[in-house]
C-alpha cells in the first residue's frame, strides 16, 4: 500500500472504501448473515422445496449454492482479469488447473480427496479472508509495519473459525465426506483388481489408496465418539490463546501501535457469528450464514479492486455508464456460472463437479498468494 493509499485511509476516518460501503458489505455483514439466515427460517423458503428445470430445491440452498459458486470463480477477475497479477504467475493461473483438472478426472482417490480437503480448505480460507480485511484495516488506521501483529491475527482468525467447528454442532457435516472413500474400496473390490499380478507400480498405488481410504472412512466414527475430547481441546486452546491476544495488544497499543476500531468490530462481529453458528447451529442454517457473508466480502472486494480491470474486460471503460455496465455484466457471468454449476451438480455428471472442484481450489489457492498486504499487493 502506498503512501498516498494509507493517506487516504486515514482521511477515511479508517474505512476501506467509505463507511457505508465498509459498514455494509464488510464490518457488519456477519451479523447481517446472521440475522437473515435467521429469518429465512420462517419461511417457506428454507423448509418448502420448489421445482426448478425439473428439479426440486430448496430455494435457499439453490440462491446460496449459486452464490457460493459465483464468488468462486470471480477470483479470475483478479487472477486473470488483471494483466498486473496474471503476469507474476502464469504457469499457476495456466497449466496447475489443467493438470488438477486432469488427475482429478483418472483417479477416482485424488478426485475424493481433493473434495475433501477442499471442505476443511475453505475454512481455513474463510478465517483467511477475515485475517486480510483485518490486515488492511490496521494499514488503513496508519500502521506502516505489515508484520506488526501479524501472526497474532492469524492464529486468531484460524481459532475463529477452526474452533467452534470442532467443537460445536457442525463437525459431524465437516467430516461427513471422508466416508466417501468407502467408494474406492468397493469399486476396487467390484473390478477384482488382482494384486499379485498387476505392475509394481499399480500395485503399491491401489494398495496406498485402499489402505489410506479404509482410514480415512473412520474419521466421521472417531469424530462423533471423540468429540467431547475435541471440545475440551479447543476450549483449552483457546481461552489461554484469547487472553494472550488482547495481552499482546494492549502491549503493542502502549509502543504506538494505533488500535483500528474497525478491525475490532469486523473481529468481533465474525467471532460471534462463527462461535454462535458453526458452535450451536441453532436454526440449522450454519452453512448458509457463514458462507453468505464471507461471499458478499468476497464479491465487494473484488468489485472495489479490480473496477477498473472489469471495465477494460467488458470494454465499457470509455462508456458513459461504464462502471454500472461492468458491474451488471460482472454480476452476470458470475452468478450464470454459479447457477450452471448448482443446478447440475443435481445430477452429479463427473466433468461437472471435476470442473467446480477445480474452481474451488484455485479460488482457495490464488488468495493466498494474490492478495497481500505484507507484500503490497493492495
Amino acid at each position: 500500500m502506498t503512501g498516498a493509499a494509507k493517506n487516504r485511509g486515514k482521511s477515511l476516518g479508517g474505512y476501506i472504501v467509505s463507511p457505508v460501503y465498509d459498514c455494509l458489505f464488510f464490518l457488519y455483514s456477519p451479523l447481517l448473515a446472521l440475522l437473515l439466515g435467521i429469518l429465512i427460517t420462517l419461511t417457506p423458503l428454507a423448509n418448502e422445496q420448489s421445482t426448478v428445470f425439473g428439479i426440486d430445491h430448496f430455494p435457499s440452498d439453490l440462491f446460496m449454492g449459486t452464490f457460493i459458486a459465483a464468488h468462486l470463480v470471480a477470483v479470475f477477475f483478479r487472477s486473470h482479469g488483471n494483466m498486473t497479477v496474471f503476469q507474476q504467475f502464469p504457469v499457476r493461473f495456466t497449466l496447475v488447473p489443467i493438470v488438477l483438472y486432469g488427475a482429478m478426472w483418472f483417479s477416482t482417490w485424488v478426485f475424493i480427496t481433493v473434495t475433501v480437503i477442499g471442505i476443511w480448505w475453505d475454512v481455513y480460507h474463510s478465517g483467511m479472508q477475515t485475517f486480510g480485511l483485518g490486515r488492511i484495516y490496521d494499514r488503513c488506521a496508519g500502521n506502516t509495519d505489515p508484520k506488526l501483529g501479524r501472526e497474532l491475527d492469524k492464529w486468531f482468525n484460524i481459532l475463529l473459525y477452526i474452533g467452534p467447528i470442532l467443537a460445536g454442532a457442525s463437525l459431524l457435516s465437516h467430516v461427513d465426506y471422508f466416508t466417501q472413500y468407502q467408494k474406492i474400496i468397493n469399486d476396487l473390490q467390484a473390478s477384482g483388481f488382482d494384486a499379485a499380478n498387476a505392475s509394481f507400480l499399480n500395485r503399491h498405488v491401489h494398495q496406498f489408496e485402499t489402505t489410506l481410504s479404509q482410514f480415512f472412512v473412520e474419521v466421521p466414527v472417531y469424530a462423533n465418539d471423540y468429540s467431547w475430547l475435541l471440545r475440551v481441546f479447543v476450549l483449552g486452546i483457546g481461552t489461554p490463546f484469547l487472553i494472550y491476544y488482547i495481552y499482546s495488544y494492549w502491549q503493542l497499543s502502549k509502543s504506538g501501535y494505533k488500535v483500528s476500531k474497525q478491525k475490532v468490530i469486523l473481529y468481533a462481529g465474525t467471532g460471534f457469528c462463527s462461535i454462535y453458528t458453526w458452535g450451536f447451529n441453532s436454526f440449522g442454517q450454519a452453512f448458509f450464514i457463514m458462507n453468505f457473508f464471507h461471499a458478499l466480502q468476497y464479491f465487494a472486494l473484488i468489485w472495489w479492486s479490480e473496477k477498473k480491470s472489469i471495465q477494460r474486460l467488458f470494454f465499457a471503460e470509455n462508456l458513459k455508464f461504464g462502471a454500472a455496465i461492468a458491474f451488471v455484466l460482472f454480476i452476470a457471468v458470475t452468478f450464470a456460472y454459479g447457477f450452471w454449476t448448482t443446478y447440475q451438480l443435481t445430477s452429479t455428471p463427473k466433468a461437472i463437479w471435476v470442473l467446480a472442484m477445480v474452481v474451488s481450489i484455485m479460488h482457495f489457492w490464488y488468495d493466498g498468494f494474490i492478495w497481500s498486504v505484507r507484500k503490497k499487493q493492495i
